[in-house]
C-alpha cells in the first residue's frame, strides 16, 4: 500500500536540495555535488510520479518504483569485458558480434565507446575486448549483461550445414572516478610491461607500451594496450583496475544484503548461462526473466534496448517485493 504521508515527508526535502544545488560551496565540492544531484534527481522523479498517481495517470507500482532509494552508480559510464569461451574461432567471432551489438546500441543513443584493450583473431573475431561505454546512465542500463552468452548457428566455415553452439562471457562494472577516494598502495599492485600485439601475433609496435596491472590483495587484473604511449596505457589500465576493485567491493556488500539482485546482475562465471542467441530461429532468449524475442537479426545489430528495459523492470519489481 502507498503511504502518502511518507511520500510527502520525503518530498519535503525537495526545496532544501534545490537550494543546495545552487550553493557555491556545493558546486566546488565534486563529491558533494554528485550526492546532492543524485538526491535531487530521485526527488524530482518521485514528485512527478506522485502527481501522476494523484491524477489517476500512474499505477501504484510506478509510484512504489519511484520510492526506491537511488543507486549513485547507475549514472556512471560502464566498463565491459567480453571474452570468447568454448567454441574456438566461432566463439571469438561471436564475442566480436557482441562487441558490435553493444557499440551500435551505444551509438544509437548518442553515446561513445572507448576500447581499452583487444585481442583479435585472423578471421576478425575477438579473443578478448575491454571497452568503456561513455554516457550518463550507461552502467544502469548495462549492468545486467554480466554472465555467459550462448550462440547457436551454422559457422561460415561449416561445410555440412551443422549448427554449432559456442559461448562468450561478459562482465560489466561501473567506471571508477576520483570521487570514490579509492587509494591503492603501490605495494598492492604488480605492473607488467609487454609489447602490444595485433591479429596473428603481429606487434603493433616494438616497444613495451602495453601494461598489465594485478591487484595483489584481490587477484584482480587489468590490461591496456590500445594506446601507443605507455603513460596513457598506464592511466587507462589503472582506471580499469579501480573500476574492477569498486565492483568487487560492491558485490561483497550486495552478497551481505541478499543474493537476488546479484543473481540478476550475474557473476560473469562462464557456466552461468544468461542468454541464448539462436540464429536459425532468429530467436534470442534471456533465461533469467523468461523473455524470448524473434528479432535476433535486429537485436544483434544494436536494437537490444527492449531486453535491457525488461531486465530493469524485473529488478525494480524484485526490489519492491523486498521493501
Amino acid at each position: 500500500m502507498v503511504d502518502t504521508n511518507q511520500i510527502e515527508n520525503v518530498l519535503g526535502r525537495l526545496g532544501a536540495v534545490e537550494a543546495e544545488l545552487g550553493d557555491p560551496l556545493v558546486l566546488q565540492d565534486r563529491k558533494r555535488y554528485r550526492e546532492v544531484l543524485t538526491e535531487y534527481t530521485f526527488l524530482k522523479k518521485l514528485d512527478y510520479a506522485y502527481v501522476a498517481y494523484q491524477l489517476g495517470e500512474a499505477e501504484e507500482s510506478e509510484l512504489l518504483a519511484a520510492l526506491l532509494p537511488p543507486d549513485p552508480l547507475e549514472i556512471r559510464n560502464a566498463v565491459l569485458e567480453i571474452r570468447a569461451g568454448t567454441g574456438g574461432e566461432e566463439a571469438a567471432l561471436f564475442a566480436g558480434d557482441l562487441f558490435r551489438m553493444y557499440s551500435r546500441w551505444a551509438e544509437q543513443r548518442g553515446w561513445k565507446t572507448s576500447v581499452m584493450s583487444e585481442s583479435r583473431t585472423p578471421l576478425g573475431g575477438c579473443k578478448e575486448v575491454i571497452f568503456t561505454v561513455i554516457g550518463e546512465g550507461a552502467y544502469g542500463l548495462l549492468r545486467f549483461e554480466s554472465g555467459a552468452h550462448r550462440v547457436q548457428r551454422v559457422p561460415e566455415t561449416e561445410t555440412q550445414g551443422r549448427i554449432h553452439t559456442s559461448a562468450a562471457t561478459v562482465v560489466v562494472f561501473p567506471e571508477a572516478d576520483e570521487c570514490d577516494e579509492l587509494e591503492i598502495p603501490e605495494k598492492d599492485i604488480r605492473i607488467d610491461l609487454f609489447c602490444a600485439g595485433g591479429a596473428g601475433g603481429q606487434h603493433v609496435n616494438k616497444t613495451e607500451s602495453a601494461v598489465r596491472m594485478t591487484h595483489l590483495p584481490t587477484g584482480l587484473v587489468a590490461q591496456c594496450q590500445d594506446e601507443r604511449s605507455q603513460i596513457r596505457n598506464r592511466e587507462k589500465c589503472l582506471a580499469t583496475l579501480k573500476a574492477r576493485i569498486l565492483d568487487f567491493k560492491r558485490r561483497e556488500e550486495e552478497a551481505k544484503i541478499g543474493g537476488d539482485r546479484l543473481k540478476l546482475r550475474g557473476s560473469g562465471d562462464r557456466s552461468e548461462k544468461i542468454r541464448t542467441y539462436n540464429f536459425p530461429q532468429n530467436r534470442v532468449t534471456d533465461h533469467r526473466i523468461g523473455l524470448t524475442l524473434y528479432s535476433l537479426d535486429r537485436v544483434i545489430e544494436g536494437e537490444c534496448g527492449e531486453i535491457f528495459e525488461e531486465l530493469r523492470k524485473h529488478d525494480i519489481n524484485q526490489r519492491i517485493e523486498r521493501v
